[in-house]
């Protein structure tokens, strides 16, 4: 699910989830090769988790990094960096899983 900005919307849609699915927030934008800090994401992984149980929340990137015909203006190494940036955060508010 697209989150990466406010654009985006609240999280309160994930309250209608149903009980058996899982949710993936896209909340690492491939727009740009800012890269998000992780306390930002975890405050934000806490605030989807008011709507809908942590433990079945993921993160990754909110879109592909070609979304579209002219691709987004992201290096490969800059790409790395924001997988890099998902495996962390995971890390971070999961554990080793």
């Amino acid at each position: 699910m697209e989150y990466d900005d406010y654009r985006s919307g609240t999280f309160e849609p994930l309250r209608d989830i149903p009980e058996d699915k899982f949710a993936v927030l896209g909340l690492i934008t491939t727009k740009t090769p800012k890269l998000e800090g992780i306390d930002e994401l975890k405050r934000r992984i806490d605030e989807a988790s008011r709507y809908f149980p942590r433990e079945r929340l993921g993160i990754s990137p909110q879109c592909g990094f070609s979304s579209s015909i002219v691709g987004n203006n992201l290096t490969a190494e800059e790409q790395r960096r924001k997988l890099e940036l998902v495996v962390r955060t995971a890390r971070a508010v999961w554990g080793d899983i």
